[in-house]
């Protein structure tokens, strides 16, 4: 049992990684720090992140081949989507940018376009012989937390980088979407 309790463990660190990196963007382009901020997005992070398993297995083996030739630009377009309306936002005046982090629309995007490997996951769990539900509790509650902690970085980050941090935040959404797309044909070689 504790084997595959590791393993979990490391699966649910492994996903957690993009929304860490994206939790920082948020994190560096909100000026005002409050915690409810932090939560919502760890919160929405975390719950995508244990979802998505869970419609992996739910869609089985019999949608595998087609969903899994096209996640990747499906992530890759979102997150290049939204990083390049950062970068834009972050050359605008102060009282011109918007701060559509917080936004649920925007949010949701980004927890779709992060966790699009969960879904892949969730298509192994059950040829993995892991339990489900501990697995998703598991995936969920990581990301919730490096989610948290990814924000309290960025946010600092934000302080000592005035005026810069949003403009890094878009380019590391851009990396994370073509880390995508290379990880993806690395894998066909």
């Amino acid at each position: 049992m504790f084997k595959i309790l590791f393993e979990i463990i490391l699966i649910g660190l492994s996903l957690s990684f993009d929304c860490f990196a994206v939790a920082i963007s948020g994190g560096s382009s909100i000026k005002k720090h409050r915690l409810k901020n932090a939560l919502k997005i760890a919160g929405f992070f975390g719950i995508f992140q244990a979802l998505m398993p869970l419609i992996g297995l739910s869609i089985g083996n019999i949608l595998k081949k087609i969903i899994f030739n096209f996640t990747h630009w499906v992530a890759f377009i979102l997150l290049l989507a939204i990083g390049i309306k950062m970068i834009i936002e972050s050359f605008k005046k102060e009282d011109q940018k918007q701060k559509n982090i917080l936004n649920n629309y925007t949010l949701i995007i980004l927890s779709l376009a992060t966790s699009i490997d969960a879904l892949v996951v969730g298509f192994s769990l059950a040829l993995l012989d892991m339990p489900v539900i501990i697995s998703i509790l598991i995936i969920g509650l990581l990301t919730f937390l490096i989610s948290i902690l990814g924000y309290y970085i960025g946010n600092k980050a934000s302080k000592i980088l005035p005026g810069k941090a949003e403009l890094v935040g878009g380019l590391i959404l851009i990396g994370i979407g073509i880390k995508i797309i290379i990880e993806h044909y690395m894998e066909k070689i």
